[in-house]
């Protein structure tokens, strides 16, 4: 899917540089986008670096069972 992220890389602070398969390429700014609590451990910056791309559904996740749905990511990366 044209959403399906192929690379990310932290920038600074909640601010994540995205490339998407059909080569949109683009920062999001999730600083106030974690809400919730499965978000509150990404408030500690720490926390919000060790994300990673899942494998095969291709979106931004986290160890503590955070994720980003995709059509979010594409649509807020500028």
């Amino acid at each position: 899917m044209k959403w399906d992220i192929v690379n990310a890389k932290y920038l600074e602070g909640y601010k994540i540089q995205l490339t998407f398969r059909d080569g949109k390429v683009g920062v999001i700014d999730l600083q106030h986008s974690l809400n919730g609590s499965v978000f509150e451990p990404l408030k500690n910056i720490e926390n919000f670096k060790k994300f990673s791309i899942h494998p095969e559904i291709k979106i931004l996740t986290w160890d503590s069972g955070a994720d980003i749905a995709p059509e979010f990511a594409y649509d807020n990366t500028h």
